[in-house]
Order: C-alpha cells, then structure tokens, then sequence
C-alpha cells in the first residue's frame, strides 16, 4: 500500500526529514513516534499530500502521489490533530457539505453518514456542531474524514485530549476500520494505545527511521525479557538484604533479569516463610523505547 523512497524534507537550512525509506501493505494500522522535532508531523503531511518532499518519492496503492494528487486526495481520508470544524452547521449539514464536495449525492451522503454515526455512538440531535462536546466533535471529525469512504487514512492524534473512555472507544473505532480494509497512518502521544492498536511501529529520531516493525520485533530490539515477582511475607527484614523489592499495600515486588534470578529470588522468599502470589513477564514498554532512543 505505502511504499516510501529517501523522502528528505528541509525547511531552509533545518532537515526535519533525512532519507526515510519503509514500505507498509494494505489493511493495517502504522503507529509513528517520536520525539518532539523527530519529523513525525512533516511525515504525516507528506503522506497526506499536504506537504511536498523536497526530494524522494512515495507510492500509496500504486499511485505516485506527487506525479497524481487528484488521485491520492480521492482515496485519502485525513484527521489533523485540531477538529477545525464548521461550528454554526449541524452535523448531517456538515457531512453533506463535504459529500458535494466530492461529488456524492445527497442520498449516498444521507446512507453513508447515518451508517458512520451509528457505527461512532454519535447522536448528536438538532445541534449545532459548536454546542457539542470534544469527543463528539472529534467523532465528527472523523465522520468527515470517512465520508467519501476513503481506502487510506492519515490521522495525527486521533485521541488527543479526549478522556479515557472516547479514547479507548476511538482506539477500537480505528481497529475496526482495519478490518474493513482501510490502511491507516497514525501518530499518537499516547503510546500505550499505540502498543494496543498498531500493526506496525515506526520510531523517528532526528528526521530518521530509528527503528520499525512490529511490537514484537521492537521489544526483542529495545531489551529482553524480564520478570516481577510478586510475594508476601511476614516479616521482609528477614530476607537477604542483597534482594532489591519494593511493598506496597503488603504485596511486595522483585525484578529479575532472567529466569536463573527469577528462580532466585522465589528460593529466598520462600527460604523464609515468604509465599510468591505471582509472577508477571515483561518487555520494555514503547515509553521505555523512546527513552533509550533519545539518549
């Protein structure tokens, strides 16, 4: 679906893009991260359409986006992390505005828009769009963006500044847009919900691909496996003050590193009457991955 070739982006004498090459195939989400002035933004512009490269060249379901933006814009369906929306306009009035603006009449506006504010929880009565709530107006948001039914999506924060709730519900939203089909470009803050929905990650650093792939490919990448293990004990002095824990709320917890010291640390507790509750594995979060990269 996305094929990018040594994109390189400059703003005078600052390069916010520097040779970014990836390919992504259809049907799937990709996450883009970063730091602040990683390019992620300038990247998301350019695979919008918005913003030409000042050099490379990118492919989107065969059409070469530069050479044909008629085409691209005709299959593309964008969100901008600010909902500037029409706010004296209601909802259905809204959505038909931009179905003219693509050439669909008023009844396919009509089935389309009742299916995709169905399918987003969203009734928003006779009000006018500046008399909803943020979730609601970025639900609208997205209902515009899917209008035209669109094949490839471009959304910058998706969820930005909605509570926990709309956000999660937004994050299934775009996992069920996945499965219809649609291939979706993403960045987020929330990098929690990047881990959940992603197919594939991206992370940008200095205007380059610092790494990509899956969230397994990365955790095997970024670190390996380790442990928790989660204990109760009667008296913690009694334990070897060589083990490093932490309690709280009575349940205590150790790190290892490998299964040799996770099998360690279960052997000290139990040597003095402790009882291990359980035992979580796990890899480096993509906070974590962020943290390394930027060091």
């Amino acid at each position: 679906m996305i094929a990018a070739q040594d994109l390189v982006k400059d703003y005078g004498a600052f390069r916010a893009l520097d040779g970014v090459s990836f390919d992504f195939g259809d049907a799937g989400i990709l996450g883009i991260v970063g730091h602040n002035g990683a390019g992620k933004t300038t990247l998301l512009k350019i695979l919008s359409g918005l913003l030409a490269p000042t050099s490379g060249t990118v492919e989107i379901g065969g059409c070469d986006i530069l050479k044909h933006p008629a085409a691209h814009k005709n299959a593309l369906g964008y969100l901008p992390e600010e909902s500037r929306l029409y706010e004296t306009m209601q909802v259905y009035d809204y959505l038909s505005f931009f179905g003219e603006i693509y050439g669909l009449d008023r009844g396919t506006v009509r089935e389309r828009g009742e299916r995709i504010l169905s399918s987003l929880s969203l009734d928003a009565g006779e009000k006018k769009i500046g008399e909803l709530s943020k979730g609601m107006r970025r639900k609208v948001a997205i209902a515009r963006s899917l209008i035209h039914d669109p094949t490839f999506l471009v959304y910058d924060e998706p969820t930005s500044g909605l509570d926990p709730m709309t956000g999660r519900f937004i994050g299934d939203y775009l996992k069920g847009l996945r499965d219809e089909g649609k291939t979706i470009v993403l960045s987020a803050h929330n990098l929690y919900q990047v881990e959940e929905i992603c197919d594939r990650v991206m992370i940008l650093r200095r205007g380059q691909i610092e790494a990509f792939g899956t969230m397994q490919e990365l955790r095997e990448r970024f670190g390996s496996l380790t442990y928790a293990v989660y204990f109760t004990i009667a008296d913690p002095g009694a334990l070897d003050p060589a083990l490093d824990y932490t309690c709280t709320a009575g349940v205590c917890m150790a790190e290892a590193g490998d299964i040799e010291r996770m099998n360690a640390v279960t052997s000290m507790v139990a040597a003095v009457g402790g009882r291990v509750e359980r035992i979580e594995s796990r890899y480096p979060s993509l906070e974590e991955m962020l943290v390394a990269v930027g060091k």
